[in-house]
């Protein structure tokens, strides 16, 4: 089949025309700052509406045959079309991305049809599709969806929210890391997981934080995992020296040459999950790797073959995909106001990675974060937090006092969780939230209970 190579419309005196699938699907992206500095973005809502009113028409098949980088030079391509389930995507063959919309919005496209839908699509197709959405849109289809996971508790399952509990330090002192993390787990956080980003990537230093999170865990039997978010080759070499890993971190981004900036290769991924499910320490499932993302991180590494940064950010969740992993976190706003200058822009990029990354199968959480010197402040956070809790986002960030000292930006509390639970009803992984219950530090999986002393996690042995 022939597809069209070049889009051309006509509005009012002016002819906006688009000489390829990449310059149409960069000019139809919602504004962000990156694109606009990569010379990629329309330069007017004008031309961005005309690039979207021909993107609704391009076939979803069209994305098959019309690599945006080419199959040759990437890695992550070939991984994308090696990996299309032509079966899965059989229902919208024959749509356009304007009709895949429309077909995710119908009632009768629900939670199980969308599950078996997420193999046949590409990362390019559901960049497509959601460029077209409204922030509601993305809203309504991510909450149909559903993904879950597991490790020693189950992640994702209907009307549960994870949360991270992100204890970090600056210097990694272990008294200041102990803490947070107690503080974290009175709130009635971790049961994503307990995850510290290191100050140093030195093997000695992450075995000693592993070892401080792998205690308390076995201690007081927290139905949880760790994570020390070192480089995937400082984890590997501590599986080796025969240390306590539960899950293999590493960041990921959308194209061969980002992910080598990152010094990581797919073939390196799948060592390190292979290694990690051979210590068989899950208890309910054997989901072992974490990854982030962000949009912008190719660009940030000049890696982005002149591809926009909303589908980048997609085509990074291809390559989570292929690892089965218990969590994957966009970090929304991490990268600064470079890439997405204020809160509208951290606020839509957060739904359209959310919403992209449920669709292809994927336990997506978000780092619903900025940094000091954007354009945002934490209401714009709170707004994004309530909507992707609507949305069904699988987890968020819990830091002490949505600040985290060590990284130097602004996240989600551990409190923030209750605000979300409590006004959507939503409660913890139920493994976890038994053991709360057990530990008297919540009640009917959501209040917390006032009586700090009798908190059996305060004891100096732990319950019975």
């Amino acid at each position: 089949m022939r597809f069209s190579s070049q889009w051309s419309l006509p509005v009012g005196n002016h002819r906006y025309t688009f000489a390829s699938l990449r310059e149409l699907m960069a000019r139809a992206t919602p504004l962000r700052y990156g694109d606009v500095l990569a010379g990629l973005a329309a330069e007017s809502a004008e031309e961005r509406i005309a690039a979207q009113l021909c993107l609704a028409d391009v076939p979803l098949a069209q994305f098959l045959e019309d690599l945006l980088i080419p199959y040759e030079t990437d890695a992550v391509t070939r991984l994308i079309i090696d990996t299309h389930d032509r079966a899965a995507f059989a229902p919208v063959a024959g749509l356009t991305v304007g009709a895949l919309r429309d077909w995710l919005l119908r009632y009768e496209t629900d939670a199980a049809t969308l599950q078996a839908l997420a193999p046949g699509l590409t990362p390019e197709m559901v960049a497509a599709v959601a460029k077209l959405m409204s922030n509601q849109d993305l809203i309504l289809v991510a909450a149909k969806c559903r993904v879950v996971t597991a490790f020693r508790d189950t992640i994702g399952l209907p009307g549960r929210l994870s949360v991270r509990l992100q204890p970090n330090h600056p210097t990694d002192d272990v008294k200041g890391i102990a803490a947070s993390m107690l503080d974290g787990l009175l709130y009635g956080c971790g049961d994503a997981v307990i995850g510290i980003n290191p100050a140093t990537d030195s093997v000695p230093a992450v075995e000693t934080l592993l070892r401080l999170i792998d205690e308390l865990i076995h201690r007081h039997a927290i139905p949880t995992q760790s994570c020390v978010l070192a480089h995937v080759t400082t984890t590997l070499e501590i599986i080796e020296r025969g240390a306590p890993v539960d899950l293999v971190f590493q960041s990921i981004a959308g194209t061969e040459a980002a992910n080598a900036s990152f010094g990581v290769t797919l073939p390196l991924l799948a060592e390190a999950r292979d290694a990690a499910r051979s210590l068989k320490r899950g208890t309910v499932g054997d989901n072992v790797m974490y990854f982030e993302t962000g949009q912008g991180a190719a660009l940030s590494a000049n890696a982005h073959h002149g591809v926009d940064m909303q589908t980048c950010e997609a085509r990074a969740y291809a390559v989570a995909r292929l690892y089965e992993p218990l969590l994957v976190n966009t970090v929304v706003g991490f990268i600064g106001p470079e890439y997405l200058y204020n809160g509208k822009q951290i606020i839509r990029a957060g739904l359209e990675d959310h919403c992209c990354g449920k669709l292809l199968g994927l336990p997506m959480g978000c780092d619903i974060c900025y940094t000091n010197h954007a354009e945002a402040d934490q209401d714009d956070m709170d707004t994004l937090l309530t909507l992707l809790g609507v949305a069904g986002c699988t987890y968020i960030m819990g830091i002490p006092g949505a600040d985290d000292i060590a990284l130097g930006y602004q996240s989600t509390s551990f409190h923030d969780s209750h605000y979300l639970r409590q006004v959507l009803g939503l409660k913890p992984a139920p493994e976890f939230q038994a053991w709360l219950e057990k530990m008297r530090i919540v009640a009917d999986g959501q209040r917390l209970l006032p009586a700090v002393s009798s908190h059996a996690l305060l004891a100096h042995e732990p319950a019975a």
